[in-house]
């Protein structure tokens, strides 16, 4: 991703190589500002608080967050200290935990005085394979909007509708649902997308508006409940979003209020597609209302709203009296029979076991 004209990724390391950078997304879109990782204490803050957000970049942010940890010790007890604090910091993504346990099965093969450099080594590896996998994610999408745009007759802009941000800034570079957007447009493709402003963090609004802008893409944002009305108009050529975690059956974990477009979809024969990563795939949970555990945020984040002033600060404001609590589940879980498919970096499948094993053969112990 460009901006301003300079090439980013989401996190890097710092020019001594330890320190880790990262773009704090809380304070986007009105401000750019780059936060350092130095301590695990500061990489677990950045994941429970969302300075990065989006699976793969909190996996990423893990694998770094153990490198950071290992520089406090690194015997056997302290690497699992360090595996657990972070594995506690968010429940729902599952690209945490993997990403965590990578490292942790992967240093205990090496003796203490190695384990720091080869925690930086997997780091590296886990993030570099992160943006391959997100580009190989965006060409596959790619064919699905060349499709479409072909139907059209070659003329007309496609129109996607996108949830959340699943885009740059919740991978290390690419992204997963806007991948296939970037592909296109490259690829000189019109695209139109229409951009949820996603309740109550508004990472539609701050992230996704602001990655498509600072491309050059064409796209609005409107308003969550906005979505159906579209669709029953024919305004929505297709739906991608991303995951936070899918279970092998296909049924499918994303930020709170994609559930309710999957059925706005279904209804109104609108395709709906997720795009994700292997890594983001549970292989243990059949049932995604059953086993996927939904993580309950603050309540501030809904009673609270963060904008620009006329004035050009920027500030928080309260939306309701103190009489009035809150509920903040910040995720819910599309049902595999409303998903048209599952966009991966092996290909595209169907929403099922069987369709997930056929492109992952090698996780089918049966």
């Amino acid at each position: 991703m460009k901006i301003n004209g300079s090439h980013y990724r989401s996190i890097w390391l710092a020019d001594d190589k330890r320190r880790v950078q990262i773009i704090d997304q809380t304070r986007l879109p009105h401000e750019f500002v780059i936060a350092n990782l130095e301590t695990l204490e500061d990489a677990c803050l950045a994941i429970k608080d969302m300075l990065v957000r989006g699976a793969p970049l909190i996996g990423a942010t893990a694998a770094y967050g153990v490198c950071l940890g290992l520089a406090d010790g690194v015997t056997d007890s302290h690497l699992s200290y360090i595996a657990k604090t972070l594995k506690a910091q968010r429940p729902t993504a599952v690209n945490l935990a993997w990403a965590v346990d990578q490292l942790e099965n992967q240093l205990l093969e090496y003796p203490e005085a190695e384990r720091l450099e080869i925690a930086y080594q997997e780091a590296a590896r886990i993030c570099e394979e992160d943006v391959q996998t997100n580009e190989n994610i965006g060409l596959h999408g790619l064919e699905l909007i060349k499709d479409i745009w072909q139907r059209k007759g070659a003329k007309d802009p496609v129109q996607i509708l996108t949830h959340c941000n699943a885009g740059w800034l919740a991978t290390v570079d690419w992204g997963t649902a806007l991948a296939p957007v970037f592909k296109a447009d490259e690829a000189g493709i019109p695209v139109h997308v229409w951009v949820d402003e996603t309740r109550p963090r508004n990472q539609g609004a701050s992230l996704t508006a602001w990655e498509l802008s600072a491309q050059s893409i064409d796209h609005h944002l409107i308003t969550d409940n906005s979505g159906g009305h579209l669709m029953q108009r024919g305004m929505i050529d297709i739906c991608i979003v991303g995951t936070d975690r899918t279970t092998y059956t296909g049924d499918v974990c994303n930020k709170i209020g994609t559930y309710l477009k999957a059925l706005a979809a279904f209804d109104n024969n609108v395709p709906f597609y997720v795009c994700l990563p292997g890594s983001t795939i549970d292989w243990e949970i059949s049932n995604g209302l059953e086993g996927i555990p939904i993580e309950e945020r603050s309540a501030d984040e809904v009673l609270w709203v963060r904008g620009k002033r006329p004035d050009g600060t920027v500030d928080k404001v309260k939306i309701v009296t103190d009489k009035t609590p809150a509920a903040n589940p910040a995720f819910d879980v599309t049902p595999a029979r409303l998903i048209t498919g599952l966009i991966t970096e092996r290909g595209i499948s169907p929403a099922s076991s069987e369709g997930l094993y056929q492109l992952y053969p090698e996780k089918n112990n049966s």
